[in-house]
């Protein structure tokens, strides 16, 4: 909490203007029936008329002050607590963005979605309440308290006796509450990874049929949602009953009391307005508390994620295979910690030569791409670019070695060539050199305006092959010294598959290429091939060497393109 309230600094000039005015508007209307008490006491009984109007016109000009302070103040502390918000939103945005693999794995996609969106939000409705109503309640209550205490001490001491009891109510149920918002959170985490998933496979299940089962499904956990909000507010719903209930006990025992002892109905008048002041005193401070209570359980949550290190820790290693791109020696890597995914991992790749990687799916193909480029750290063994240590490398001079095509790659609602370029200002022969080369030129310059052609959300107005060869052309784009196409091809027809291979050979001789694929034509010309099955090596070498010691690579070879091979 101490955080996320950090982020209020660099707006303490408006904080405490707003903390100030709001004081001064809360003030004015305190002032309101101690004035009207002496007009009723000491001005009507007499009939000084000249003085009632000027008394009145104090009263107005309190009540204007007041009104003009409060709406200042208001809009003060908005515009502090959504710049606080836009603050804490941006490093939480930026610190989730840096976050390695493994802490993204941790937290979970869906939860960083709502932590950035709804935990965000309570965040900020917790600071723009609480310095509406948590400067103005507190000295409405006390203020008022102390202009009772100046009419009528006894009355007042009725007052006071009832707020510890409402004070201890409001504590024991805001301690109750707050885990159970955290519960609700919790339960949010889990619509949006529902509705995540809804969206993204939306084809599959319009074309499964299955609108219904998946509606089904989503009643199911938004009624956790609801049941577990319901739950919390059950327990801070209480708070306004249990405060009006003592309150009013409390007034009824002003009434009779004072009609026993005060003989002054200006002072009765003014104890009901002082009582009307305090008794929404209190229900402001217990909105307060349901504000805190959400604030402070998504301030937590927010504060997790800040707290996290992403720095990748850099280490002083000896090199080795000063002639390699890439080299694996007796690698071990587990995700879960329990079962390796990766097992006894041994290669080199020289320079500008290509590794093919081929294996049924879940064998590690994609893993060895992850530890190449430090996303994951080995639990045992090493891995070398250019000869030195991985975790040698800052990890910007690790990455912008690489020109990388993952299996589920994305491109955004912007430009062609933005989504190449992607932010790098590559120059123009780059871009449409990596055009050629991933045969896009020919559907590229066809679009109405070429590579300044907009692309709808997740590239919806192109086909998959078309999005697989952008795709391409943006790893090519930036001439890494080593290229990684993971299943880039899988949409591509086998004669523009040969094209986009042949091309990246003739252009980018000194590129190291990795390859993963499921077709045997993709990787058959590679310098080096692995067969990968169950995390572990069960063949490496050429193509032919591979048609003679590995029964798995020569069946699949054979299934595919023909026992004549």
């Amino acid at each position: 909490m101490k955080k996320t309230l950090g982020y209020l600094k660099p707006y303490s000039g408006i904080t405490v203007a707003a903390l100030f005015i709001k004081f001064v508007g809360s003030v004015s209307e305190l002032v309101l029936p101690y004035i009207l008490s002496r007009i009723i006491d000491d001005l009507m009984p007499y009939g000084y008329i000249s003085d009632i109007y000027l008394s009145g016109g104090v009263m107005l000009l309190f009540a204007i002050m007041a009104l003009v302070c409060n709406i200042v103040a208001n809009r003060l502390s908005a515009v502090a607590a959504g710049r606080m918000t836009h603050d804490l939103r941006y490093d939480l945005f930026s610190r989730t963005c840096y976050l390695k693999s493994g802490q993204v794995d941790g937290f979970t996609v869906p939860s960083l979605i709502s932590r950035l969106t709804s935990d965000t939000y309570y965040v900020n409705q917790m600071v723009a309440r609480s310095m509406r109503m948590g400067v103005r309640a507190p000295i409405l209550l006390i203020g008022g308290l102390i202009f009772s205490f100046i009419m009528d001490a006894k009355l007042a001491l009725i007052m006071l006796a009832a707020l510890p009891f409402v004070c201890i109510g409001i504590y024991f149920i805001t301690k109750k509450s707050v885990p159970q918002y955290a519960a609700v959170q919790k339960s949010g985490d889990n619509m949006v990874r529902s509705v995540q998933e809804n969206v993204t496979g939306i084809r599959v299940i319009k074309a499964l049929s299955k609108e219904d089962y998946e509606n089904s499904k989503f009643e199911g956990v938004a009624g956790d949602v609801a049941e577990n909000d319901f739950k919390a507010n059950k327990i801070m719903s209480l708070t306004n009953p249990l405060t009006t209930l003592i309150l009013n006990l409390c007034l009824v025992a002003v009434i009779v009391v004072g009609a026993y002892m005060s003989e002054d109905a200006g002072i009765m008048t003014a104890f009901l307005s002082y009582f009307t002041i305090i008794l929404n005193a209190m229900l402001g401070i217990s909105k307060i508390f349901v504000e805190l209570s959400r604030g402070i359980a998504s301030a937590a949550r927010i504060e997790k994620v800040l707290d996290v290190d992403p720095s990748e820790e850099v280490f002083d290693l000896p090199e080795k295979f000063d002639d390699c791109a890439i080299a694996f020696e007796d690698v071990n890597f587990s995700y879960n910690g329990k079962e390796n995914n990766l097992e006894n991992i041994s290669f080199a790749l020289k320079k500008g030569q290509s590794l093919g990687i081929i294996g049924p799916t879940g064998c590690g193909k994609s893993t060895l791409i992850n530890l190449m480029m430090r996303f994951y750290d080995v639990n045992s063994g090493a891995v070398y670019v250019d000869g030195v240590n991985v975790k040698s490398y800052k990890a910007d001079d690790l990455r912008r070695k690489f020109g990388v095509v993952f299996q589920n790659d994305f491109l955004m609602a912007d430009s062609v060539r933005e989504n190449i370029d992607y932010g790098r200002k590559l120059k123009d022969e780059d871009i449409e050199k990596a055009v050629e080369c991933a045969q896009a030129a020919e559907f590229v310059y066809s679009l109405p305006e070429g590579l300044e052609y907009d692309l709808a959300q997740k590239a919806g107005n192109l086909s998959g092959g078309q999005k697989q060869r952008l795709l391409v052309a943006r790893a090519l784009a930036g001439n890494p010294e080593i290229i990684v196409l993971d299943d880039s091809s899988s949409a591509l027809d086998y004669a523009t598959d040969a094209a986009m291979r042949k091309a990246i050979t003739a252009n980018y001789p000194d590129s190291a290429k990795v390859i993963v694929a499921q077709r045997v034509s993709s990787i058959k010309n590679c310098n080096l091939i692995l067969v990968l099955d169950d995390g572990k090596i069960i063949g490496a070498g050429d193509h032919e060497r591979l048609m003679q010691s590995c029964d798995e690579y020569r069946r699949i070879a054979e299934t595919q393109m023909g026992a004549g091979l």
